[in-house]
């Protein structure tokens, strides 16, 4: 018998609504854990239900895994996230989440005019990037996604 408090690996994959191989995925990178049972089977307390949401909505916001990582790693393991852990922790990932959206009201503003890669548009090029100019600032869409501050 396994104690009430505890899921199999099934059952976080169906309360938290991804798969079970993201949630072996996620334990791999250390990011949830668990305890094997005398059977060597997977049992995870209830708390991972609250690392596999916040794991979730990070990754719906453009986070890396690595940074929550980082972020969960600073979280006792032995309690689910409280709203202060995630009010500390989604703190952290507000300016990055700004310049992304300010990268991409760029985008979207300028799209139909210029790829501004400096180079797909005969009609622009000529004005926004003469003999090439952009290309000494490097790879990619200098003007729609400028080098990271």
């Amino acid at each position: 018998m396994r104690p009430a408090a505890e899921l199999t690996v099934g059952e976080v994959a169906r309360r938290s609504g991804v798969r079970v191989s993201t949630i072996h995925f996620y334990e791999a990178k250390g990011l949830i854990s668990s305890r094997r049972s005398e059977g060597n089977q997977r049992r995870f307390s209830r708390e991972v239900l609250r690392r596999v949401a916040v794991i979730r909505v990070a990754q719906r916001a453009g986070v890396p895994l690595s940074v929550v990582a980082q972020a969960f790693a600073e979280l006792p393991q032995d309690r689910a996230p409280t709203r202060e852990d995630w009010m500390r922790l989604s703190s952290r990932w507000r300016r990055d989440l700004d310049d992304r959206i300010q990268r991409l009201i760029g985008l979207r503003d300028q799209l139909d005019g210029c790829i501004g890669c400096g180079c797909l548009s005969t009609s622009h090029c000529p004005l926004r990037n003469p003999q090439d100019a952009l290309a000494g600032d490097g790879p990619g869409p200098r003007l729609l996604d400028p080098a990271p501050r």
